[in-house]
């Protein structure tokens, strides 16, 4: 139930902040651990983690307005592959940060970036988690994933895939060889 309540308001706090450029934009999204995120070691449950990156990414199809061409078209989000790195514990009632990005893409799929940012006592930043999502539109009547390029084309944007920086490379590659395993 505490996701869709995040869902809801994520959804209406959308109509108070800007517009977001998906290429070129971060979605910043500001949450606190609360007891129903906890695990029995009383930080943040590592499988909430990812359903907080959910978010992120929704933020970006909202503000983005890649919603309406979802809705219109039937396209279905799906996330293909995921890598995460912890580094600090997030401990109950801390905030922290939500960052998404999209770093690259390529044929039917986007790189996504999510940052999972704290604050130190001096303010400083504390980089909490940082995860790479590969993920893409599915369109159920095509049986294929929708290129970047169509869905830049109906956000009326132009853009190339950004260079996939050493990290990415690197994920991409495991996430090949885990295919040819399965």
């Amino acid at each position: 139930m505490n996701l869709w309540l995040r869902v809801l308001g994520l959804i209406l706090a959308t109509f108070f902040r800007p517009r977001l450029d998906p290429v070129r934009d971060m979605s910043r999204l500001s949450f606190r651990v609360w007891p129903h995120d906890l695990d029995t070691s009383l930080h943040l449950n590592n499988g909430r983690y990812w359903t907080l990156m959910d978010l992120g990414r929704t933020d970006i199809m909202i503000r983005s307005g890649l919603w309406r061409p979802i809705l219109r078209n039937g396209w279905v989000p799906v996330v293909g592959a995921g890598q995460i790195r912890f580094r600090r514990e997030l401990k109950p009632f801390q905030a922290f940060m939500l960052e998404t990005r999209i770093v690259t893409w390529f044929q039917g799929q986007v790189v996504m970036e999510h940052r999972l940012v704290s604050r130190g006592r001096d303010g400083s930043p504390i980089l909490n988690a940082i995860a790479l999502v590969r993920a893409g539109l599915y369109d159920r009547k095509a049986k294929s994933f929708v290129t970047m390029e169509a869905l830049l084309r109906e956000l009326g944007l132009e853009a190339t895939a950004p260079e996939a920086p050493a990290e990415v490379e690197a994920f991409l590659a495991s996430e090949e060889t885990m295919k040819r395993a399965a």
